[in-house]
């Protein structure tokens, strides 16, 4: 028997990856042909930023409207589903129109089920994003593109003891500052993975991954490197209430120019969710891996926790809290920023079609590097409409 491929749950997660306070709203498609469907969603919030541009010193303030559309086209198939996304987020700075942008977000989905052992993920982005919090806003906020294509293809039955998976994905990072600012940080990203399961329970599966990412560098050649991962871990969904994945390692960076020394360390990926009642849902998410340098570094270790709680208080209203730290090492440099960050969200379902939300987040950067600690507070509220 063949299990179709859900076209709706695969574009559902598209949008939600690029509008995280969607959450209670159900959309409603509009049926182009047969298999073929068009969703449409809105949002548009007002919120008030004390530290648009996340600095320590001589912070600048604004209410800031935004205006966000978000277009599906779906598509499926009876062993293959497709999802186009396209998403603008539309900032206007009434205290500085000078920073008036708009984000441009493309993305394409698609899934494929060639037979009981076969199956494939593809997927293609290009994003265009301007920034008022970077380095260099006293000359020009931060622009920038990324492009990405990539996949994973999987080999063994869905009720098989033995899967095995094998991804690849390639991006540019280019800059689209005027006077060369940023072509440093331009470079091109390949990276190659490999993941076997072996179940040891009805429903939780032992893994190994294993990675190879190479960056090159446009300009700054001495900053080329390839980084190699080995991880372990478990993935189960054992219960109605628990669900997650679990991936511990190492991880080692190889710069090709000689003088800069190679970084290597820890590194774990885990992700939990706990559901006590069907109504209340726990996240756990914690990470630590070397990302690319910034600044003057050659790298950063990064390490961050967030947990989450999200809470259904009423059939129409809802709730949700978030914590995050993390910690940012910049390598061969002096610097060590420790990021807390706090938000609280609440979600009234006025409609099937229409939410209103209310969020509050805070932000603060100790940092050990003279002038680049800084508070932030957000307040917001936001009206997301579908069909």
């Amino acid at each position: 028997m063949i299990t179709k491929f859900n076209t709706s749950a695969l574009a559902a997660a598209v949008s939600a990856a690029l509008c995280a306070n969607a959450w209670a709203v159900d959309p409603q498609s509009v049926k182009l042909a047969d298999g073929l469907n068009f969703t449409p969603t809105l949002e548009v919030s007002e919120r008030y930023d004390d530290n648009f541009r996340a600095v320590e010193e001589n912070e600048e303030s604004s209410w800031i409207t935004r205006i966000s559309p978000t277009f599906i086209l779906g598509a499926e198939g009876r062993k293959s589903a497709y999802a186009l996304t396209y998403r603008a987020d539309s900032d206007i700075f009434h205290s500085s129109h000078s920073d008036d942008n708009t984000d441009h977000h493309l993305t394409a989905d698609a899934g494929f089920e060639f037979d009981a052992r076969n199956r494939a993920k593809l997927n293609a982005g290009y994003h265009k994003v301007e920034e008022t919090a970077s380095v260099d806003q006293n000359v020009e906020n931060d622009k920038y593109t990324t492009s990405n294509v990539g996949g994973v293809y999987t080999y063994g039955a869905k009720t098989a003891r033995t899967q095995i998976d094998f991804g690849a994905n390639y991006e540019e990072l280019r800059y689209q500052n005027g006077q060369h600012l940023n072509a440093d940080k331009e470079r091109d990203t390949t990276a190659l993975s490999s993941t076997l399961y072996y179940a040891v329970a009805p429903k939780t599966r032992a893994l190994v991954e294993a990675r190879h990412t190479e960056y090159d560098y446009v300009s700054n050649d001495r900053l080329n490197s390839n980084n190699i991962a080995l991880l372990g871990g478990l993935t189960w969904d054992a219960t109605a209430k628990t669900s997650g994945t679990v991936k511990i390692g190492g991880e080692k960076k190889r710069f090709d120019d000689s003088s800069i020394d190679d970084q290597s360390g820890s590194m774990w990926e885990v992700g939990t969710t706990w559901k006590p009642r069907t109504y209340s849902t726990f996240d756990l998410k914690t990470r630590r891996a070397l990302d690319e340098g910034d600044n003057g570094a050659s790298a950063i270790q990064s390490q961050s926790t967030t947990l989450s709680w999200k809470h259904e208080w009423l059939e129409r209203l809802s709730s949700e809290v978030s914590y995050t730290h993390s910690d940012q090492e910049y390598q061969d440099i002096d610097r060590d920023d420790k990021i807390d960050t706090f938000g609280l969200g609440l979600t009234y379902e006025m409609r099937r079609w229409l939410d209103v939300g209310l969020g509050y987040k805070y932000s603060e950067n100790d940092s050990s590097a003279v002038g680049e600690s800084y508070e932030r507070n957000i307040y917001s509220v936001s009206f997301t409409a579908s069909l």
